[in-house]
């Protein structure tokens, strides 16, 4: 039997979403995060943006300290030899690369206003896919955009051209949220085992279903003999209604009726780090975690109801399917309503010390050594705008030479 692996996208899709984003400091936070939760993948950025370069250079450099250990880093980019050189060129260090295309008959003649046709959209897939393993690349996905709405017959000829030229496995796109569980089970078995590929499921919520989606689509990839490779991003954070919340998925796959004694999630995932990676990254967003977020909205725990209450006080499993503590729950949240001392841009080398002294963890032989992580403290401030939090001041701490590279900027 094939496995699930998670592949987390909130550092591409999730920050492409109308109105949001992250500092490149968050964004490595994510991907820190990610590590330590066991995810097998994130989805870094984009090479061929230049203002990514420094941060992506950064974050490779992190897997070459095995500060990030586990965690493999993949680039997105379109399917094209312009892109894959242009990528390589800004980060050579690159090995593991998404390459996407449209494959819909919708969006070849509604994007491309007839300068491409099919024969055209398979070609520059895989004249690209050659090009990015000349360059280095050791693993190589291929999107097809719009999977859902392309024809079986191509989605199965770009898929096998796509094998043919090396590339690990295909990215089934659900690109509108348009496949429900049973169409998706069956397109992603089919594609398993007709092209003898792996599949990787990326869902979008526009009619509610990226989470069941994501799991039919990763039982059909398994049924049909593959592994399978789902999409996640960090509170189901993404463009238009959202992408399959990476929690949500770990809580179906491990939970849901019957799935985890078939289908088995790949790696060692740590639900106790649910808590801590999701109020990151709605801090970081400035999107408050929604009341009935499954796990760790306010109200996956609460019991008002007087049937309710009096089941679970008699045994939590009346009506909990899981516990709090699993998830990284429990521990009460302290809120300061005295004298605070914040860092900031403009933050003094006193109360800077005085902050920091609270870490454990950090610690300044002088003055001197204490200006030059404030340096950077102040400088992180300013991208992102808001007072960074414990995690990241002790990163900054730890690896100040990674922290300046990622607050570097060369405009052209």
């Amino acid at each position: 039997m094939g496995k699930i692996y998670l592949v987390d996208v909130t550092n591409r899709d999730g920050v492409q979403t109308a109105r949001l984003g992250l500092s490149k400091l968050e964004k490595t936070m994510v991907n820190m995060y990610l590590n330590e939760m066991g995810v097998y993948q994130s989805e870094f950025g984009f090479p061929t943006t230049r203002h990514e370069s420094n941060y992506l250079k950064a974050n490779l450099e992190l897997v070459e300290m095995d500060v990030i250990d586990s965690l493999r880093l993949e680039g997105w980019i379109r399917a094209t030899v312009g892109d894959v050189d242009q990528a390589f060129r800004l980060v050579p260090q690159l090995k593991h690369l998404n390459l996407s295309i449209s494959t819909s008959d919708q969006m070849i003649e509604g994007k491309f206003q007839g300068k491409k046709d099919k024969r055209d959209i398979i070609a520059s897939m895989t004249l690209a896919v050659d090009r990015a393993k000349e360059l280095g690349a050791e693993s190589i996905g291929v999107n097809a955009e719009d999977a859902s709405r392309t024809e079986t017959d191509y989605l199965l000829e770009f898929a096998t051209a796509a094998k043919e030229r090396g590339a690990a496995r295909v990215r089934y796109c659900d690109t509108l949220g348009y496949d429900n569980p049973f169409t998706i089970y069956e397109s992603c078995k089919t594609l398993a085992k007709e092209v003898g590929i792996g599949v990787e499921i990326h869902c979008h919520g526009d009619l509610g279903m990226a989470v069941a989606n994501s799991i039919a689509g990763a039982r059909g990839a398994i049924d049909g003999g593959q592994d399978a490779y789902i999409n996640t991003t960090v509170n189901g954070i993404g463009e238009r209604a959202g992408n399959a919340d990476l929690l949500a998925v770990v809580l179906a796959a491990k939970k849901s009726k019957g799935f985890a004694d078939k289908y088995e999630l790949g790696g060692n995932v740590d639900l106790a780090m649910s808590w801590k990676i999701a109020k990151f990254a709605a801090y970081a967003f400035g999107i408050p975690i929604p009341i009935n977020q499954p796990g760790v909205g306010a109200n996956a725990f609460a019991h008002e109801s007087g049937i309710h209450a009096d089941g679970v006080l008699k045994d939590p499993e009346n009506y909990e399917l899981y516990g709090y503590e699993e998830l990284g729950l429990g521990e009460p949240v302290l809120v300061d309503t005295g004298r605070q001392i914040c860092t900031g841009e403009y933050s003094g080398i006193s109360g800077f010390r005085h902050v920091m002294s609270q870490i454990e963890e950090v610690s300044f032989a002088n003055d001197e050594e204490a200006r030059k992580v404030l340096e950077l403290v102040r400088y992180a401030n300013v991208e992102s705008q808001h007072p960074l939090v414990e995690d990241e001041l002790l990163f900054i701490s730890q690896y100040p030479d990674i922290a300046r590279k990622l607050l570097t900027f060369t405009p052209e």
